[in-house]
């Protein structure tokens, strides 16, 4: 495997696929001994047990990759934060190894589409010519192209932690699906589809999600702070006695012995369905009459009632007209308008009831004129209004306030507009990411300096449910969780902080200070890793879930070849502490969907989440695993490979030295 840039999520990828997958990881990067993650990345090469390489090059060209082993690589892991140059990285890397699994971080989702069908064409053309042109052996079928983003990853997470605390949620096959701590005794009062873990008795319970031995990180999310979290100290990275299960903690996907005896009011975290989302929006059937709503949003009500009122009054001095002069009734409206607007000759030698109502239409005309102007104003004022952002609604509550609309915020908002959760944003820069978003969705929205007196109280904090500050500063985000928690003390906040360090004091001080308010500690790059790694290992990895300090991944495994699915059944295909079926892909291979966080075509879903305990596995089923992160390592082990064989049991590859000769 190999491995370019020098970030967080880089350090956390190396050391998840060094030490959960036990696979041979080469690090392209541009300095061992500065740059933001160098010295950590070189202290995985000096870790026994481990097998981590670098490679030094300030811009990985074809040089860097060769040296790194790209010819031989089966997959290659590009999580730098610049698109253009994950870009330039990738077509250099398909262009030597058309075989190289690729995984590329990209923010912009449609360019990442549109290379993803790129490169993944590039591979099946060489391996055409390589085929026709005798080869023994063309570009393998898992040599595609995965884009993932790490804060996409990570926003459902994010969105769970401010809106329901403690609950995390998963997105597969258009459903929404959470886990949620509940009691043994209410273990069943959703119909869950299964038990994720059994937590650790009230007076065993030390698990602290404040503190962390080993891992660090850059960019961390937490309630008052992030530390980082899952390590391979402390997580599933060490072994125990009783496989993937820690000594202390919650005990993951635990088997009907683990729960048989133990009291009613013991806390279990279980799987629930929430909703299944709409996979297409509804057709809107045309009105058969013109609303008027346009017309009452454009122009006051005052201003309406007196262009009423104007046109009685026209109405009025027509029919006067009509009775005096005897003409016809159309005559005598076209003679009070030319009076109304001052265009007809004076009637010097009429009537003087004539005379009189010319007066009388003139003075209207000059009224008509100034009402005229209002109308001209409000409606240019109403069409800058409709085209600027709407400030938050008079009465507004139960709203998420989230401060910062850049590359994570925006991931961010759209999760909380597709659970139809109400937003009002807070954002200095009108030119923001997410700004075109909040203006296409009409989201309440502030162009303001969060840490300016009033404008948290602007958008509403004393109703809110909770604040999540996720800009790029550090005092910007800790300066207006805490002036909010000054102006709501029970508030929930969730605060991005990059300082790892710094994030770690913060959420101890925070804990310490608002007993009452949930403290909860969430990691972007610990979120992003497994399904980075998993992408990296050739399966797609649909979310993670952390538990503790724990994380328990779930994947789409091919039960084709592997002895630990095929032929079993659901039942025995069950390891407690390592893995479980979850779902049954429904759908024939032919028109199975690639991705399965998205809901099909037809607006079906295409997974079963309720099956059988007898259904049998058999040869073309493809199946959703919830799996410890060693679990699933030891699960795709045992399945078939293209590639060279891996070592029995562990899935790891010998790699010769490239130095050698």
């Amino acid at each position: 495997m190999v491995v370019c840039g020098d970030n967080a999520l880089a350090l956390r990828v190396t050391k998840e696929l060094a030490t959960v997958y036990r696979q041979h990881v080469t690090v392209v990067l541009p300095s061992l001994r500065g740059g933001s993650h160098g010295p950590q990345i070189a202290g995985l090469t000096e870790r026994p047990g481990l097998s981590v390489e670098t490679v030094e090059a300030r811009v990985p060209d074809d040089d860097a990759l060769i040296r790194a082993g790209i010819e031989r690589a089966s997959a290659l892991a590009l999580t730098s934060g610049d698109d253009q140059l994950n870009i330039y990285i990738a077509l250099r890397a398909r262009r030597i190894n058309p075989r190289v699994r690729l995984v590329i971080r990209m923010f912009n989702r449609n360019l990442g589409q549109y290379l993803t069908d790129l490169l993944d064409r590039a591979a099946r053309l060489s391996g055409n010519r390589r085929s026709g042109g005798g080869a023994a052996q063309g570009a393998p079928s898992d040599a595609t192209t995965t884009v993932l983003s790490d804060s996409d990853t990570a926003a459902p997470s994010i969105v769970a932690a401010a809106v329901v605390g403690s609950d995390k949620v998963l997105y597969a096959d258009g459903l929404l699906l959470r886990a949620k701590e509940r009691t043994l005794r209410n273990v069943d009062r959703r119909n869950p589809l299964c038990t994720l873990a059994l937590m650790p008795a009230p007076e065993d319970d030390e698990n602290d999600e404040g503190s962390s031995d080993e891992d660090s990180s850059d960019d961390s999310v937490s309630e008052g702070a992030d530390h980082a979290e899952t390590s391979a100290a402390n997580g599933e990275g060490a072994p125990s006695s009783s496989g993937d299960r820690p000594r202390r903690g919650p005990v993951l996907l635990p088997g009907e012995e683990d729960l048989r005896g133990l009291p009613p009011d013991r806390e279990a975290v279980v799987l629930e369905a929430i909703t299944r989302r709409a996979s297409r929006p509804a057709a809107v059937r045309a009105p058969r009459l013109p609303r008027m709503l346009a017309f009452k949003e454009l122009f006051s009500r005052r201003l309406r009632y007196s262009l009423l009122a104007m046109t009685v009054v026209v109405f009025i001095l027509a029919a006067v007209n009509w009775g005096i002069s005897r003409d016809s009734p159309l005559h005598a409206g076209y003679v009070t308008l030319l009076d109304l607007f001052a265009i007809n000759e004076p009637k010097l030698h009429e009537p003087p009831g004539e005379q009189v109502l010319q007066l009388l239409a003139g003075l209207a005309g000059m009224m008509l004129l100034p009402l005229l102007l209002a109308v001209v104003l409000e409606s240019y004022g109403s069409f800058r209004k409709a085209a600027a952002l709407p400030t938050p609604p008079r009465g507004m509550s139960g709203h998420v306030v989230l401060v910062g609309l850049g590359k994570v915020g925006k991931h961010v908002l759209e999760r909380l507009l597709e659970l139809n959760i109400p937003v009002v944003c807070i954002e200095q820069n009108d030119e923001a990411r997410g700004i075109a978003l909040a203006r296409r969705r009409r989201v309440p929205t502030l162009i303001a300096d969060v840490t300016e007196d009033g404008v948290l109280e602007e958008a509403k904090i004393k109703r809110s449910r909770a604040l999540l500050a996720l800009t790029s500063s550090d005092g910007i985000n800790l300066e207006a969780s805490l002036n909010a928690r000054q102006i709501k003390p029970q508030l929930r906040v969730v605060m991005r902080l990059f300082d790892d360090d710094f994030a770690a004091t913060v959420y101890r001080t925070l804990r310490d200070t608002y007993p009452g308010a949930q403290t909860r500690s969430r990691s972007v790059s610990a979120l992003a890793a497994p399904a980075f790694a998993g992408a990296m290992m050739g399966r797609q990895v649909l979310g993670a879930i952390s538990v503790g300090r724990r994380v328990l991944v779930f994947a789409a495994v091919e039960a084709r070849g592997n002895p630990l699915l095929q032929g079993r059944t659901v039942e025995q295909a069950f390891q407690p502490g390592a893995w479980r079926v979850v779902a049954l892909d429904t759908a024939s291979e032919d028109e199975r969907q690639q991705d399965l966080s998205t809901v099909s075509s037809t607006g079906a879903g295409e997974l079963e989440w309720r099956l059988h305990p007898g259904y049998v596995l058999k040869d073309g089923d493809r199946v959703v695993v919830g799996a410890t992160r060693r679990g699933l390592s030891r699960l795709l082990a045992a399945g078939p490979t293209r590639e060279r064989p891996r070592i029995p049991g562990t899935g790891e590859h010998h790699f010769p030295d490239p130095r050698t000769p």
